[in-house]
């Protein structure tokens, strides 16, 4: 094996040690201190300890955040994912609250949070699913992305030191469109 190759293997090794580390980071909202007692020493070398959590002292991946209602999973979603995670090296989805649905679609999810999550995070782009909060701030700081992707459909915003894209293209809206679904469905 060569120089070249040994130092790809090593830099691999490491952005797989700091996807993991994130994943937690974000899932815990900090790494609590019984999940950091369980760590190999290597990846306690990569946090620091902040208000009894641990966070990495460093993050050289790329986060993309997305975000949606999730409630009936269809080709669209997919496609939009898909697009989504090109932008990083990690793709983190926000399913939207069901309070959220409820004022922003006007009508009541088909399925809880817990579920649309469950569904999204199954998917191949989602590194993780996470539900949304009340204030889409909250969710911005516990991520941290690099990039926030909007859906064709969707609003796009500003976030400051934040890279936004919106998706232009989709697949068939006329098809793939969850309205049209429950619709058809009678739902």
């Amino acid at each position: 094996m060569g120089f070249a190759q040994s130092l790809k293997q090593q830099r691999n090794a490491l952005m797989k040690t700091e996807k993991k580390l994130y994943l937690l980071q974000v899932a815990e909202n900090g790494i609590s201190g019984k999940t950091y007692e369980k760590l190999e020493e290597n990846e306690k070398g990569l946090l620091e300890e902040r208000n009894e959590k641990y966070y990495l002292k460093k993050r050289n991946l790329k986060v993309v955040l997305t975000g949606g209602a999730f409630d009936i999973l269809h080709a669209g979603h997919i496609y939009t994912l898909e697009k989504a995670k090109e932008y990083g090296d990690m793709l983190i989805a926000v399913v939207a609250l069901s309070e959220t649905m409820q004022k922003l679609k006007n009508r009541k999810p088909i399925h809880s949070e817990r579920y649309r999550a469950f569904m999204i995070s199954s998917l191949k782009p989602v590194d993780l699913a996470i539900i949304g909060s009340a204030d889409f701030k909250e969710t911005i700081e516990k991520v941290k992305p690099n990039v926030i992707v909007f859906g064709y459909d969707q609003e796009p915003f500003e976030v400051e030191g934040v890279k936004i894209v919106k998706i232009e293209e989709s697949l068939n809206p006329k098809e793939f469109k969850t309205s049209r679904i429950i619709r058809e469905l009678g739902l």
